[in-house]
Formats: structure tokens, C-alpha cells, sequence
């Protein structure tokens, strides 16, 4: 085989996310973090078959013709998990993001969302839990990143979300009538009654939704309503959460007001986004019902920066103030009695490389160091449904590896310091065949 197409072989072997056909690999890891909470291995071997772990120990015989990754002076832990981003979004705060919709058509969307996965995987995150897609083009990049066409995380993705017409999830909002040519209805995910709901829970699982997202309050960076105010009621709420289970799919509840956080918990929705005016019954609440708090103290921290930059109109800008750093107190707050707590960026803000810091905002939050990477793995695999196939370093998971140089267990900043990524099986950042 020439040159040239061997490249393109390579090129397209490691853009699939399919392992090559070829002998075992061995990592070998200074200090491996398993993802569990068990306290770290020194001198560990993962060996790997294919896209699967094989085989992980401490000192483990590496078997002959096995290719050795040397990690050793590194630490080797599971390939992360942000579960709250949206990859296809603008950045906010650059020329044109608040009018994004009308001023890029979906190709541009898709081509700009293409980079952001590459710089999410090679930041270290392999798998991702994308919860609001316009045009549903997370679903066409998830699609994109299976085919093998573009690099990317592994991504569950909503689709679009559900909301109130001119509620936080209502796109439209803010627009002139008449800017999209009609307005937006159920299968845009805009309900308005309990059918409603149904229907359009429905459709977005039959154009590819794996997960439903609904906006059960107001929020920030929306144009027609208050952040905090309850939207939907309870009985629609429940009504989502009941034909998503019976379609097989979890719901995540963008919630930052107490009543709307409270009535989507009784509604029994799997995780609460943002969670930021929370109250101690909703905290009580959450513990009873198991649900998850996905944290996305990245972006009260980032709005709460923009606002006091001068980088939001101030009806934006207020919102942001009041709410952005309550974020970090409720998830702090709910961590100390038991909530399960899943790491989440929510990150439109800044560029994508910096999504490590949610896990410094976690530890300034009260996480400990251990905590913050068990919240970006093993329990926000459980938070995904995903924990047969990852989250944490166990034989028969996929083999997604990060490495990182020092130790983040005595400074959680060197989660920064990426030196290495592995998604299932097959190398994109650090050492090469």
C-alpha cells in the first residue's frame, strides 16, 4: 500500500473511534485513578484489546508483542464526561452569537461544531451529554462522529428541548414574528399542554433524541423571562418523564427557580441542570428521589464574569448577577448532604479547553479533589445510563483513557495539563503507533 492511502487508512481508522486490528496495548501508569473513588494504584497495566479494557492491576505481566504506552510518570484515569454542553453552539459574547440562528445557516453550525468536539476529546472529555441542539444538529454531529466523518467525544444527544412558547428554551424568543416563517410548535419542542408534551416528546425520539431535555424554569441567557420562574407546570413535567420512560430515555430539567427545581424532582426527572435558587426541601428532595445535580458552576462563573465586564445587555446581565454564583453554594450545599453530584460545564462562554476548570470551581465548591473526578466518571456514567460501557477502569468498558501530568489529588489544576487521550481503544492526543 502506498504512503498516501496508508495515511488515509490511519486517518480514518482513528476519525471512527474503531480500534485497528493489531496486538494488545499495554498502558503503563505511574498513578491510575480508577473512577470509582478506590484509592489510587501505583505501577498499574491496562491492557486493551480492541476498543475494550482487557485486563488492569498493579504490576500486571505485560503480555509478549503487547505495544506499551509508557504513562509511567503520569496519572492514567477514565476519559471524562461532561454531561451538560452544547458543542454546536456560538460562543458568547463574539460578534453575532445573540442573532446566531438567522446569521449561520446549519452547515456553518455543523462545521463550527465539528472543531468544538476535536478540541472537547483532545481536552480529555470522551464522552458528552449534549442537552439542546437547534435545527438538531447535536444529533446530525453525533451522527457525524459514529460515521467516522469527524473526530469527536462520544455524544447523547437531546435534539431539541422542550419548552413554553417564549420560555428559556424557546429559541424564537426575542426574534421578530415571523423571522424562522412560522411559528415554532411540537416539533420544535415548543408544548403548551400536557398532549402537547407528549407529542412533542415523541417526536423528538423518533428524529433521534437520546435524551429529552425540558426547561422546567426561566433562565439567563434568554430574552423573554425571569430565571427563575416556573414553566412548565408539574403535570406536564410528569407527562414528559412518563412517555420518555416508556420510549426508553431519561429526562434532564434545566431548573434554576426553587418551585420549578421541586416539581421537576416529584416529576421524576433524572437530573436537574443548574439547580442555582435551591432551597433545603429541594435538597431533601433530590436525596429522597435519587436524582442528579449536573453542577455547570462553570457557567455561573462565566456569566457572572461577563456581566460584570460589561458583556451582556443588562437585562441579560442582571439575571446573571442574581443567579450565576449561587450556583457553586447549592451544589456545595447538596454535595454535603448526599446529593449525587454529576459534572456538567454548561460552557458557551469560553473556549472549550478550559472546561477542566468546573472541576476547580467543584473542589471550591467542597468537593474534594477525588470527589470532582468521580462526578466526571463513574457518576456521571450512571447519570447517562452509560455505566456498562464507561465511567470507570474495569475490564469489558471501553478503553477511554486520559492522562494528566502531576497529581490532580494535591492540586486539582493539573486536570489542565492534558497529556494523553484514548477513546475506546484508539489514541487521539499523546502517544501514536
Amino acid at each position: 500500500m502506498g504512503q498516501g492511502k496508508a495515511s488515509l487508512l490511519l486517518l480514518l481508522t482513528v476519525s471512527s473511534g474503531v480500534a485497528p486490528q493489531a496486538p494488545l496495548v499495554a498502558i503503563r501508569a505511574g498513578t491510575l485513578i480508577d473512577g470509582t473513588g478506590a484509592a489510587p494504584i501505583h505501577n498499574a497495566v491496562i491492557l486493551i484489546e480492541g476498543e475494550r479494557i482487557k485486563a488492569i492491576g498493579a504490576n500486571l505481566a505485560v503480555p509478549p508483542g503487547a505495544r506499551i504506552i509508557d504513562l509511567s510518570s503520569a496519572t492514567v484515569m477514565p476519559g471524562w464526561i461532561d454531561a451538560h454542553t452544547h458543542l454546536t453552539s456560538p460562543t458568547i459574547g463574539q460578534p453575532g452569537w445573540d442573532a446566531d440562528e438567522v446569521k449561520n445557516t446549519p452547515a456553518h453550525i455543523a462545521l463550527r461544531a465539528a472543531g468544538h468536539a476535536r478540541e472537547v476529546l483532545e481536552s480529555g472529555f470522551t464522552t458528552v451529554r449534549d442537552v439542546g441542539g437547534f435545527w438538531r444538529d447535536d444529533i446530525a454531529l453525533r451522527d457525524a462522529i459514529n460515521r467516522g466523518w469527524v473526530v469527536g467525544p462520544r455524544i447523547q444527544a437531546s435534539g431539541y428541548a422542550l419548552s413554553i412558547s417564549g420560555g428559556h428554551c424557546d429559541e424564537t424568543s426575542g426574534y421578530v414574528q415571523g423571522t424562522f416563517g412560522h411559528e415554532f410548535g411540537v416539533m420544535e419542542g415548543m408544548a403548551n399542554s400536557v398532549d402537547q408534551v407528549r407529542e412533542a416528546v415523541r417526536l423528538q425520539v423518533k428524529y433521534g433524541s437520546d435524551v429529552i431535555k425540558i426547561c422546567a424554569t426561566g433562565g439567563v441567557m434568554s430574552w423573554a423571562d425571569s430565571v427563575g420562574n416556573q414553566q412548565f407546570t408539574e403535570e406536564e413535567m410528569k407527562a414528559a418523564v412518563e412517555t420518555a420512560r416508556m420510549l426508553e430515555r431519561r429526562v434532564a430539567a434545566h431548573a434554576h427557580g426553587t418551585a420549578g427545581i421541586k416539581a421537576a424532582i416529584r416529576a421524576g426527572v433524572t437530573s436537574i441542570e443548574h439547580g442555582s435558587l435551591m432551597d433545603d426541601e429541594g435538597i431533601a428532595l433530590m436525596k429522597e428521589h435519587g436524582t442528579y445535580f449536573v453542577s455547570t458552576i462553570f457557567a455561573g462563573d462565566a456569566v457572572a464574569r461577563m456581566a460584570k465586564a460589561g458583556k451582556l445587555p443588562p437585562f441579560l446581565a442582571a439575571k446573571a448577577l442574581a443567579v450565576g454564583p449561587r450556583i457553586a453554594i447549592s451544589v456545595g450545599r447538596a454535595f454535603k448532604a448526599g446529593v449525587k453530584i454529576v459534572f456538567g460545564t454548561d460552557n458557551i462562554f469560553d473556549p472549550f479547553a478550559d472546561d477542566w476548570r468546573e472541576f476547580q470551581l467543584l473542589v471550591g465548591a467542597g468537593l474534594t479533589p477525588m470527589d470532582a473526578i468521580v462526578a466526571a466518571t463513574k457518576t456521571a456514567s450512571e447519570c447517562l445510563g452509560w455505566e456498562k460501557d464507561i465511567g470507570t477502569l474495569t475490564p469489558g468498558k471501553y478503553a477511554d483513557v486520559v492522562a494528566v501530568e502531576g497529581d490532580p489529588l494535591a492540586d486539582i489544576t493539573r486536570m489542565k495539563s492534558v497529556r494523553f487521550v484514548m477513546k475506546a481503544g484508539v489514541v487521539v492526543k499523546g502517544a501514536h503507533p
